[in-house]
This record gives structure tokens, C-alpha cells and sequence, in this order.
């Protein structure tokens, strides 16, 4: 894959620098940072955004998510693997990722409201339009993820 642009963000200073305030804002809001990276990596899976799977699962490796957990994040309705919180969170993204199809359905909103206050809530639709709006940037500009040596089975 070829990159279109190769530094895309050095043409929008104003907007980067938006975008990460509207980042650190949502570090700052409470949230756990295993729930966001499951979030982002969901929403990027659905997207097809590479670049930002590679970065979150790194990401979610480092601050200790399980291998199992990530592996069967796309399966997340038929696995133990997931709290009610999380299961909320998922569905949530995958609603407003969807949003042209799901319409945000009242049942998805109902289990999201039991799980989360209205402060989380609201972080927490931020954070999925956030995630959506770098996965396009992303895919737009046919950005790739970083290469490293890929072991043979022993």
C-alpha cells in the first residue's frame, strides 16, 4: 500500500492540535483506559483502519490487556471475556459507528445508560467519534502501520 499523503497532519497544525486536546480531554474524563483501547480497536475493526488497530493493540498490550481479549474483541457478544461495562461500551460503539444503519437504537442506549453516569456517557460518545474521525483520516490517506519481523512458528 502506498501512502497518498505521507504527512498529512503537518498540513493541519490547527486541527492536530484540536484533535489531541479533544484526546487528552477524554484521558482526563475517568474513563478506564482498558475500556477506550477496546473501544478504538472495535471501532477500528469495523472501519478497517490498520493503522489504528496496530496502534491500539499495542497500546492495549502495553497497559496489560490480554492477548485472548483482543483476539476475540469481534466476537466480543459470544464471549465470557467482557464485563457488562464493556459489553455496554462495545455496543455503544458499534451503534454510532454504524450509526447510518443502527440509527443509535434505544436498546443499545438503555444498556449504555445503565452501565455508564451521563458524564461517561457523553466521554464515552466522544471518544467513538474521535476514534471514527482518525480512522478516516487514516484510511483516507492510506496511512501504514508499522512493520516488524513476523516470527515462524516453531
Amino acid at each position: 500500500m502506498t501512502p497518498r499523503l505521507k504527512t498529512p497532519f503537518k498540513s493541519i497544525p490547527a486541527g492536530l492540535k484540536a484533535m489531541m486536546a479533544v484526546e487528552a480531554s477524554i484521558v482526563d474524563s475517568g474513563l478506564e483506559h482498558s475500556l477506550m483501547e477496546l473501544v478504538k480497536m472495535r471501532a477500528s475493526q469495523i472501519n478497517g483502519c490498520a493503522f489504528c488497530l496496530h496502534m491500539h493493540a499495542t497500546e492495549a498490550r502495553a497497559h496489560g490487556e490480554t492477548e485472548m481479549r483482543l483476539y476475540l474483541l469481534n466476537a466480543w457478544r459470544e464471549s465470557p471475556l467482557y464485563s457488562e461495562r464493556e459489553r455496554a461500551a462495545l455496543g455503544w460503539t458499534e451503534a454510532l459507528t454504524l450509526v447510518a444503519a443502527t440509527g443509535a437504537p434505544d436498546a443499545d442506549y438503555d444498556r449504555l445508560k445503565a452501565a455508564f453516569n451521563d458524564d461517561e456517557q457523553a466521554n464515552l460518545t466522544l471518544l467513538i467519534g474521535s476514534i471514527n474521525l482518525w480512522n478516516r483520516l487514516q484510511i483516507g490517506f492510506r496511512a501504514v502501520h508499522p512493520v516488524q519481523a513476523v516470527h515462524a512458528a516453531a
